[in-house]
Parts: structure tokens; sequence; C-alpha cells
């Protein structure tokens, strides 16, 4: 009973020393909060805190959302793999679903925790959001400011498991973050909200069987996509980046969009839709670009006229008069993405450029190694009126495709002009008599044509269709395909 007595009154002095040293250092930490410099402060802090985790047998691993300006492959692991552990006594979670999948999707809510085993150690989960200010541009005033929301995970786990943690648990969640996502692999399209990127499921169903596209043409496109996906050994041996650059010119309605989402389709790339105007300065847009993926699709659409990319001699002469070239998106930004250092930041990526007016580019732009396919999205020919035809009212022949195939050689009738005639009606024949008087219209309301313009070569007015100039600077050669044009 006296060693019982004595081990109590033993355990007893140590508890109350414990609790005097913790009242002590909350008191220390209140008076460095209320009476120090700042400058000292931090110092005093972290020396409260070291004396804290003396007595803490926790340690703690941060998972940041973002590492500086990449995105942190272990966090979106974690996230992934954290959905699959959700139990039904947690008391807040988040709560999602799309048109295409049946189930409700639950992952952690701010502040949550979740508690995890792996192999008999114990490990707590606890997502943190945090909201940071940050000067905004533009439209809306250099002083407005805006937030920029920053998350990361703390896992905490008995501090003896940390070289177990490291070798073992967090190996493991990269390898069923893999297996989820192979098994669940939905496409996302990104777009930009200030120098955030934001996703939502990509639901485009455009594919290469659907394209209203040439043979020939959409033949090139493919072999030169699957071409470019096996490449990876060739472009580090010849010490290029591992990207390729699409030009899409043409009308508008001629199916730039479908074409890119058909690209995506294809290669099972994501989608990131830059949005220049939402971009304020040269360092944002740099933020950009290097937290994309790698395996994915960037899209800017109408860049002659998204933003005014000053061409390289109006910078220079507005970096002469002293004004900042951070202070906007410049050309240059754009083209030391594309072909400069900062195109090693990434892997296996397809960069596509959309404007309805080729000419108005710099031709910067369009130099070999920065646009390496030059493809015209042109008017609708005999061919891709076959397949809409297909596509919309399942039929191969028809009394009245000799007279439409006809007119589609005399006339400029984008792809979209066409599809919307033929979804007019479940009727086929209604449907083809509405496109027919379409373009009966159209040829008899062409009173400007100059004289002979009408008996023009075939040939110039196929290519006038549509077609696609493959630049592969690799191979020393320029090759160009005449075509009709995709919807």
């Amino acid at each position: 009973m006296d060693s019982q007595a004595k081990t109590m009154e033993t355990t007893k002095k140590y508890l109350t020393t414990a609790a005097s040293i913790a009242a002590s250092a909350m008191l220390a930490r209140t008076i460095v909060n209320e009476y120090l410099p700042y400058e000292l402060r931090n110092i005093v802090s972290s020396g409260i805190d070291k004396l804290f985790s003396r007595f803490s047998t926790d340690h703690t691993i941060v998972i940041q959302e973002n590492e500086g300006l990449t995105s942190n492959e272990l966090y979106d692991a974690s996230s992934t793999y954290l959905r699959t552990r959700i139990t039904s006594t947690m008391r807040r979670l988040r709560a999602s679903k799309n048109e295409e999948n049946n189930n409700i999707t639950l992952s952690l809510d701010d502040g949550e925790e979740l508690i995890d085993a792996f192999q008999g150690v114990q490990y707590k989960w606890q997502l943190i959001n945090q909201q940071e200010n940050q000067g905004g541009g533009g439209d809306r005033g250099r002083d407005s400011g805006f937030s920029n929301e920053i998350r990361w995970y703390e896992l905490t786990f008995h501090k003896k498991y940390k070289d177990f943690t490291l070798d073992s648990y967090l190996p493991h969640i990269l390898e069923k973050a893999k297996e989820i996502k192979s098994a669940d692999r939905r496409l996302k399209l990104y777009m930009n909200e200030y120098e955030c990127w934001s996703p939502i499921d990509l639901q485009h169903p455009a594919t290469f069987e659907t394209l209203a596209l040439e043979a020939d043409l959409k033949k090139t496109i493919i072999e030169d996509l699957a071409r470019f996906v096996k490449r990876r050994e060739y472009y580090k041996k010849i010490g290029k980046a591992w990207k390729r650059g699409y030009l899409l010119f043409g009308p508008p309605g001629t199916g730039k969009s479908s074409l890119i989402a058909a690209m995506a389709n294809y290669l099972r790339f994501d989608i990131y839709d830059l949005d220049l105007k939402e971009v304020h300065m040269n360092s944002g847009l740099k933020r950009l670009l290097v937290g994309m993926t790698n395996k994915s699709l960037l899209v800017i659409e109408d860049i002659d006229c998204s933003i005014d990319l000053k061409n390289r001699d109006e910078e220079k002469k507005e970096n002469e008069s002293s004004r900042s070239s951070d202070d906007e998106v410049t050309l240059s930004a754009l083209l030391n993405f594309i072909d400069g250092l900062w195109s090693t930041s990434g892997e296996e990526r397809i960069i596509v450029f959309t404007t309805n007016y080729k000419e108005r580019l710099d031709p910067a732009l369009l130099r070999p190694g920065r646009m390496d396919m030059h493809v015209h999205m042109g008017y609708c020919g005999p061919n891709s009126f076959r397949v809409l035809a297909s596509n919309y009212h399942a039929v191969e022949e028809h009394p009245m495709f000799e007279e439409i195939e006809g007119l589609l050689k005399e006339v400029e009738a984008t792809p979209a002009e066409v599809a919307e005639q033929l979804m007019r009606s479940d009727d086929v024949d209604i449907a083809l008599e509405g496109l027919a008087q379409l373009l009966r219209t159209k040829k008899n309301g062409r009173r400007d044509v100059p004289s002979g313009e009408e008996d023009k070569d075939e040939k110039v007015v196929a290519a006038e269709k549509g077609g696609v100039e493959s630049r592969m600077e690799d191979q020393g050669t320029e090759k160009v395909d005449v075509g009709d044009s995709n919807c």
C-alpha cells in the first residue's frame, strides 16, 4: 500500500508540474502578444511552441493545395482518397452531384475531422480553409483587392510513426487515388477566376466519329495527336518541351469548339479554358499556366479579340516610357509560356488558339514551334453535310442530296447553319427541303459577285471550304492538306 501511495504522490507531482508549466506558458504567450514588439513576438512564440511540443506525442504534417506556383499532387490524391473514408458519424460534410452520375459525392467540409486507420496506426485528418486578400486590378480597380482561397490538410498521428507515415501511408494514398481515378475518370473543364482554376465536369459529347469533318483532314489530326502522346522520349532527346500547338481559324459557326472537345475526349485530357480578360498581370498569367496539370489542353478562344495583346514593338515603346510591363498581360509573357523557359513547367500539353481572323494575329504567334498546326475551319461542304445528315436523321442517301451538295459548292453556309436547318423537323424530307430553301435564297441573293466568280476552279472552292497546315519542325517538313470543315 505504501508503494501505491508513493506512486500516486509522484504522479500527482508530475501532473501538477506539467499543469503549472502549461499555465505559465499560456500566461507567457498572452504577455508576448500584448506587450512585445512584432519583431520579437515571432521569436518568443516559436520558443513557446517548441516547449509545448516536448510534452506532446503528436506529429502533424501539413499538405497544402499548392506548393509555390504548382499544384500539390499529394493534396489532390488525399482529397480523392478521403472521399472513400467518409463515415455516417461525421457531423459536417459537403455533398455534390452531377447529371451523369447517379451517386451523391461526399467530402470533408472546412474544419471537419476524419479518423483513418492504416495497418494499426490511427491518423486524424482535418481540412483547413482560409481566405487571403490580394490586390486586384483591371476593371475592378487597383485598390479594390479580391479574396483568394487557400486550403490545406493537417494530418496528425503519433510521432513514433513518422517514418512509417512517409514511407508507407502517404505512398498508399497516392496509389489508391490513382486506382479510384482510373475507375471513375471524368474529364474536367477548368475556368480561371483571377489567379485560380475552378473545375466542372466536362460533358461535351463531341467525338471525331460525330464531327462533320472531311475524312483526310480528320485522319491527319488524329494521327498527329496519336503521334504526339507517344513521343515523350523523342521530345526529351531533341531538347524540346513536350507540348504541341494548334491554331483553329475560320468564320464563326464552323465548329472550332466542337473540335476542341473532340480532341479532349479522344486524348482523355482535361481542358483549361483561359479567359485573358480575367488576368490582369503577367505574374498572374504565369501562376495560372504553371498551375495546370499534365495531360491537359490549354484553350484561348478568340485570341485576337479577348484582350489587346500588344506586340513586342509596342511593349518596347511602353517600357521605354517607364511603364511597368507587369501591370498588364503582354504578348511576350504568353510567348514565353508557349516556347520559352516557362514552357517546361509541365508535360504532355496541347495548346489551342482560336480566331475568326487569322490575319489579325501577331506573326510571332504563328511561327513554327508555337502553333505547329494551322487548321482552317471553313464553310460546310458536301462531305460535311453528309456527316451532319447522318448524325441528325440517320440517312446516308436521299433524293435531295444532289441538289444540296451542288448548292453548297456555290454558296457559303456554315456547319452551324446547316445543323440548325436539320434540327427544325424530325421529318427528314421537311428538314432537307428547309435546308435547300435556305441555300437557294443565299444563291439568289448574291447580287454583288464579280463576273467570272461563278466559274471558279473547283480546287480553289475546295480550298476555301477548309484545310490544315501542319508545320512539323521536328521533321523539317511542311505539309498542307485541304478538305471540308468540321462542325
